[in-house]
């Protein structure tokens, strides 16, 4: 399914929201579409396969692409350099360990409430048999801020609003968007701890974004895993 001339950030998605998004399952995102280059809305599978790959297995996992190394890396450079895409969400589980083998699990997202756009790369892989074709992504991670550096060293990339036209525009392959690869701003974040529920991905409903005490945006999430 695919939506187009859609404002995601504004207009009601066409899809069921999810609450516990887990890699390898599909979820909506938005690129420019081939023969109009007007946004579109559509549905890919968590974590990339390069279109060169021989079998759609990746070696090693391709849900997040380092944003130091997404113009050299081989699986990630082609998608950096023509199929950017933005990723939306109104919130991010992130967990911090509490003990050897205790993490506690919490929901990040920007104080004002609003969605926002992970910057991503898709790509789109053909079996040679079936000419079956597979469309994934990835989610771009960089330094941490302020907010998630004492927890982990890595943030998935946040990009503002005045600047998804120029992350999704092809332009010109010597001057890619990479600037725009950088921490979002703590003080416009907001954090929350939340139950432990979010770590059983059966677990599926708004009840997994309630906070579960009255923890302040002060506090820490653990970021990427």
């Amino acid at each position: 399914m695919q939506t187009h001339n859609t404002n995601v950030f504004e207009d009601e998605s066409p899809f069921a929201p999810s609450f516990n998004v887990a890699p390898q399952t599909f979820q909506p995102i938005v690129r420019l579409a081939r023969d109009t280059g007007e946004r579109e809305l559509t549905l890919m599978r968590w974590g990339l396969i390069p279109y060169w790959s021989k079998d759609g297995k990746p070696t090693f996992s391709t849900i997040n692409a380092k944003a130091e190394t997404v113009t050299t890396s081989p699986v990630f450079r082609d998608a950096m350099k023509r199929r950017r895409c933005l990723v939306p969400a109104e919130w991010f589980y992130e967990w911090k360990k509490t003990g050897e083998k205790t993490k506690q699990p919490y929901a990040i997202g920007l104080k004002d409430g609003s969605p926002f756009a992970f910057a991503g790369l898709w790509d789109r892989w053909k079996e040679k048999v079936t000419a079956q074709r597979l469309e994934t992504y990835t989610i771009i991670t960089t330094d941490p801020n302020e907010l998630t550096e004492p927890i982990h060293n890595r943030m998935p990339v946040i990009l503002k609003r005045q600047d998804y036209d120029r992350w999704l525009e092809p332009g010109e392959p010597s001057q890619l968007p990479t600037d725009l690869l950088q921490p979002y701003p703590a003080d416009e974040m907001t954090i929350r701890q939340v139950g432990k529920g979010v770590g059983n991905t059966r677990n599926n409903d708004p009840s997994l974004i309630e906070p579960v005490n009255s923890e302040s945006s002060d506090s820490t999430p653990n970021l990427l895993e």
